[in-house]
């Protein structure tokens, strides 16, 4: 066979690693969770902008490495300038240009929300992706912790508003002038130990004190044998840190465990859920160990205030605590760092019982627009991951509850000019009328393809109009919902004249109200369903 009769190889279809379809359940819970979201957003005062997914690559800061070609961490392309652009990798970094930029026109403080996809060109895994969505929120040109505050208890507002109550969440704080003066304490300078001091500090939630002690010393070894290596602080080091880690505060999880003073705002009862307040204890626990410096000093009375202001404003401990363990992973934080923490179990892919862990955070970044600037510019945000605390919503129960009516579907039973002009007439009137509706537009000489396409779509009404309902001017509508429960799949035309379960003719004119009335009687039956279930 010569290489004109060889068939064109087929081509293969498949998903970029790192990349998912989205479904139209899951577009539909992101659509309803970003509303419920933005709305809290925008009674704060917020309002929105949107920056494109590429940047200048340099814009992205400390993501370009130094190689010929900069996509290390990102995914970039060379412009036909020659100028390296790449995509995003968070929503910050193009904020921070978008401000610099128009620095002139905005209006500061400037207080804005956006949600976008965002790029980390990274060997992907079970439920780490190289594009997923982010929901951020940023005041920039507010100086004082107030604006941080205020972060922490609109984080708060806003898993509230999503359905997540109190006792399954809490707002962790702490300051990045506290671990500064920690690393002044102990004398760490060089940059590869704080890493490793700051990475053990942050697994204390996860391995607790022992855990983080072990990491910072030599290192640890799990239970399966694998040794991570530690940050190498010598025992006198360590000794220093310790007071530190006993004060990072109990949280709502160790409820059963303490007794505490009642919430503010409401009297104690012997039924209410019992809270550990302890904010202040972390506070003094951190004073003890970096007071002294003048970075712990700053760090610890901006805690001070803060907290001050959410006890003001009646946000307890059961919504907002301090934490002094809280690292937050970008380098760019300069201040107070804050972290939404879900606190309910989920079963993960080993069968196992986890706590859910971290939705979002953030923290004050001052220096981030001063780069475009020559000028301190103050900065404060946090992020919502989409994507996981759609997870955390679909495990709640809280996301896909609000109903999906599936369209109406008008048959064609003649395919004739001026048949098909007036079954097009029908579906735009319904749609008209706010009807989700759609006319078949399949083979429509198999009736039996109509139904059975209905059916698999989960259509609740088909209208049938044939000659001998044209020349009447009438239609037939047809409850397939009651009309599936009480009869059998129906083949053909003949066996719906014959078999007119759930059925009933209407005057063309009265076409849109019959629906209506049919579509109100289903929903009816359906919340009776729910509530007897």
């Amino acid at each position: 066979m010569n290489d004109k009769q060889k068939k064109p190889q087929k081509l293969k279809a498949r998903l970029p690693r790192g990349f998912i379809d989205r479904s139209a359940a899951d577009i539909r819970a992101v659509n309803e969770m970003t509303a419920k979201i933005r709305e809290v957003y925008e009674h704060y005062g917020f309002d929105p902008v949107e920056t494109p997914l590429f940047e200048y690559t340099d814009a992205l800061g400390k993501f370009l490495p130094d190689s010929d070609r900069p996509n290390e961490g990102v995914f970039s392309l060379q412009d036909d300038d020659d100028q390296w652009m790449s995509l995003r990798y968070d929503l910050t970094a193009p904020l921070a240009r978008h401000v610099a930029e128009n620095f002139n026109e905005i209006q500061l403080p400037y207080r804005t929300y956006r949600a976008g996809y965002v790029f980390r060109n990274e060997k992907p895994g079970p439920g780490r992706f190289r594009q997923f969505m982010q929901f951020d929120a940023d005041t920039v040109g507010a100086p004082g912790v107030q604006a941080d505050a205020e972060m922490c208890m609109m984080m708060a507002d806003t898993l509230e508003a999503l359905g997540i109550k109190r006792g399954d969440y809490v707002i962790r704080v702490n300051n990045r002038k506290v671990l500064d003066g920690l690393m002044e304490k102990i004398e760490v300078s060089d940059p590869l130990q704080k890493l490793a001091v700051l990475r053990a500090l942050d697994k204390h939630d996860k391995f607790g004190a022992d855990g983080v002690i072990q990491l910072l010393g030599t290192g640890r070894k799990d239970e399966s044998g694998d040794f991570t290596k530690g940050a190498g602080l010598a025992q006198t080091q360590i000794g220093l840190i310790i007071p530190f880690l006993s004060g990072s505060g109990l949280t709502p999880a160790d409820q059963s465990r303490s007794r505490v003073r009642p919430l503010i705002g409401r009297p104690s009862k012997e039924d209410d859920i019992l809270w550990v307040d302890n904010s202040w204890n972390s506070i003094e626990a951190a004073r003890g160990t970096v007071g002294e410096t003048p970075s712990g000093n700053a760090g610890i009375e901006e805690l001070e205030l803060m907290l001050a202001l959410f006890e003001q404003a009646g946000y307890g401990p059961d919504r907002i605590a301090i934490n002094t363990t809280i690292i937050r992973g970008l380098e760019y934080y300069t201040g107070p760092v804050y972290e939404a923490e879900l606190l309910f179990d989920v079963t993960n892919e080993k069968g196992e019982k986890i706590v859910f862990g971290s939705v979002g955070g953030g923290g004050r970044y001052d220096g981030l627009v001063s780069r475009f600037m020559g000028q301190p510019v103050p900065a404060t945000g946090f992020s919502i991951g989409v994507s996981r605390l759609m997870t955390a919503l679909k495990n709640l129960g809280k996301l896909g509850q609000s109903e999906v009516i599936e369209p109406v579907l008008v048959t064609v039973m003649d395919g004739d000019v001026e048949s098909m002009g007036r079954y097009q007439r029908m579906t735009q009137e319904l749609r008209a009328a706010g009807i989700r509706a759609e006319m078949y537009q399949g083979n429509w000489k198999k009736f039996g393809n109509q139904l059975k396409y209905a059916d698999r779509r989960g259509c609740p009404i088909a209208i049938i109009q044939g000659g001998d309902e044209r020349a009447e001017g009438v239609v037939q509508i047809k409850d397939l919902i009651e009309g599936k429960r009480l009869s059998g799949e129906i083949e053909d035309n003949a066996s719906w004249r014959e078999a007119r379960v759930a059925q009933e003719t209407a005057a063309e004119a009265d076409l849109v109200a019959k629906v209506k009335e049919i579509l109100a009687a289903q929903t009816e039956d359906r919340a009776r369903a729910g509530s007897n279930a």
